[in-house]
């Protein structure tokens, strides 16, 4: 059995620009991704440490779209995503438990297919599952 691995651990900040300063100053070496997801109202810079990626995220805009109304307006930290071989086959084994996503997911993120899962009550943790675009075409299913 191969233990689970984190994705991506998600940051929302204030402001971008700052944040990578700070953030480049304790991580000097990773290489950062930035990525504009205007559909969803977010700007990501992504620092790829050797074990997962660190996730800052700025809202682009004040209308509560669907990012805000996934992972709220709060900045720190926000979410642990988990990387999953197949989001199908993990979504099914949660359903069985009573886990349902988050309306409007699963759909296409900026790492490949995702879910937000409701808040774990328990933990309080807002836990997002992650396909890898290398293991499923980006493609939202019909609605």
């Amino acid at each position: 059995m191969t233990a689970p691995a984190v994705d991506h651990i998600g940051i929302i900040v204030a402001a971008l620009e700052p944040a990578i300063a700070a953030m480049s100053l304790v991580l000097p070496d990773a290489p950062v991704v930035r990525r504009s997801l205007p559909e969803v109202g977010l700007e990501v810079a992504e620092f790829q440490a050797a074990n997962v990626i660190i996730e800052l995220l700025q809202y682009t805009t004040q209308v509560a779209g669907l990012a805000r109304r996934t992972m709220g307006s709060a900045t720190g930290l926000n979410h642990l995503s988990i990387s999953v071989p197949d989001l199908g086959a993990a979504l099914a084994a949660l359903a069985a438990d009573g886990v349902e996503p988050m309306e409007g997911f699963p759909r296409c993120g900026a790492h490949g297919r995702i879910a937000f899962m409701h808040t774990d009550p328990r933990t309080g943790l807002l836990v997002e599952l992650c396909q890898a675009e290398s293991a499923h075409p980006l493609e939202d299913p019909p609605s």
